[in-house]
C-alpha cells in the first residue's frame, strides 16, 4: 500500500505535467527468468525486513490522482535502532525525523516542530502493517518475472485481493536486498490508482546516525506542539461494531488532544486503527458540531479514500487507502455502547 505520507505530500499537476507521468504508471513490460516461488507471507516479510534492516538513500515520487510529490530519505539502521530523514522536495518545506516510534516534524514556514509518538511512521517503501498468517486468506501473490526500476534489477510481484473490499498491489523488489523500489496501488480493474517509486537509490546512506540525531535535535528557534495521543481501546470509550469487516483486525485505539490542552474526555477525538495486514483503516469519532462538520461526504485522492458520516450525537471521519465500499462497511458496523 502507498503509505500516508503520499497524501501529505502530494501537490496539483496541469494536464501537461500528468501527461508527462503517464507512462510511470501503467502496466509493467517484464521480461527475463520467472522469479523464486515464495508465498504471499514469505515475499511480504522479506520486503518488510529489507525495509528496516537496509541502510540507503534516495528520491522517491509519488503520482496519483492527477497530482504528483517528491521527497528525499535517508534511512540508518544500527541493529535495533532506526533512524528517517524525510525531506519533502514538492509543496510546503517539511523535514520529518524518526528514531524508532519517536518523531519529529519541522514546519519551517511556521517555525512549529510537532513532536509525536508514532508505532509505524507509515513511510514508502514499507507495505507490511502486521505480520498475521490470515494475509494470504485475502491476498493471492502472481509473480510476473523482472524489470530495472532506479537502476536496479528488481522482481515484479503482483498481489491480488480475493474480495472487492481492498485493492490490490503491484510491487517491483530489488533482487539482491528485497527492498521495494517501486509500488503500485490497483483498481478492481486493475487500472493504476496510486503509485510510489525511488527515481535514484543508493545504498549504505553516506550519513551516519549520529549526524540525524543532531538535525533531529536542532529545534532552536521552533516553538514545539504536542499532540497528546492517549493509549485506549474502543470499548472503554463506549464504542464496537455490530459485526467485523472481513479480514480487517484492530490494531490499536487513541485518544487525540493537542498540546496537553485540558478537554473533557467527551470532546477528544478518538482514533480507532483496523488492518488486514496490508491495507488499513482509521475511524475519527468525535462529537458532532453542526458548524464545523457540514454534510456527509465522499472523497478520494488517488488511492486514499475518506467518508464522513453523522452517527447521532458523534461525526465520524473513516479514511483509508481501500475501497469506498469498505469504509461504508465499517460505518455501517460502528454503534454507541454507552
Amino acid at each position: 500500500m502507498i503509505r500516508y505520507i503520499a497524501a501529505s505530500l502530494l501537490m496539483a499537476l496541469s494536464a501537461s505535467a500528468v501527461a508527462q507521468v503517464k507512462s510511470a504508471v501503467s502496466t509493467p513490460s517484464v521480461s527475463g527468468r520467472p522469479v523464486a516461488q515464495r508465498s504471499v507471507n514469505e515475499w511480504l516479510q522479506r520486503m518488510h525486513d529489507a525495509s528496516r534492516q537496509r541502510a540507503y538513500v534516495g528520491t522517491f515520487v509519488v503520482a496519483g490522482g492527477g497530482r504528483l510529490s517528491s521527497a528525499r530519505i535517508w534511512h540508518v539502521c544500527d541493529g535495533t535502532q532506526q533512524m528517517e530523514r524525510v525531506e519533502s522536495l514538492t509543496g510546503a518545506p517539511r523535514s520529518t525525523f524518526r528514531r524508532n516510534d519517536q518523531v519529529l516534524t519541522f514546519l519551517p514556514e511556521s517555525r512549529v516542530v510537532l513532536a509525536e509518538k508514532r508505532e509505524s511512521l507509515g513511510l514508502f517503501p514499507q507495505l507490511l502493517q502486521s505480520t498475521s498468517a490470515a494475509i494470504g486468506q485475502y491476498y493471492g501473490a502472481r509473480e510476473l518475472g523482472s524489470e530495472r526500476v532506479a537502476g536496479f534489477e528488481a522482481d515484479v510481484l503482483e498481489l491480488r485481493p480475493t474480495d472487492r473490499l481492498r485493492f490490490g498491489y503491484r510491487a517491483w523488489i530489488e533482487k539482491n536486498t528485497g527492498l521495494t523500489v517501486k509500488l503500485q496501488t490497483l483498481d478492481s480493474q486493475g487500472q493504476v490508482l496510486e503509485q510510489a517509486a525511488f527515481s535514484e537509490l543508493k545504498f549504505e546512506a553516506p550519513v551516519g546516525m549520529a549526524q540525524l540525531e543532531q538535525m533531529m535535535g536542532r529545534t532552536e528557534g521552533y516553538r514545539l506542539e504536542k499532540p497528546e495521543m492517549r493509549k485506549t481501546t474502543a470499548e472503554a470509550q463506549g464504542w464496537a461494531l455490530k459485526q467485523s469487516v472481513p479480514g480487517f483486525q484492530p490494531m490499536s485505539c487513541y485518544q487525540r488532544s493537542v498540546n496537553g490542552s485540558p478537554q473533557s474526555q467527551e470532546a477528544q477525538t478518538l482514533q480507532w486503527i483496523f488492518s488486514d495486514g496490508l491495507a488499513s483503516v482509521s475511524l475519527f469519532i468525535e462529537p458532532f458540531v453542526a458548524e464545523r462538520h457540514g454534510q456527509p461526504k465522499n472523497l478520494a485522492m488517488g488511492a486514499t479514500h475518506t467518508l464522513t458520516r453523522r452517527l447521532g450525537a458523534w461525526w465520524l471521519t473513516a479514511v483509508g487507502e481501500v475501497p469506498t465500499e469498505t469504509l461504508v462497511a465499517f460505518a455501517q458496523a460502528l454503534e454507541r455502547q454507552k
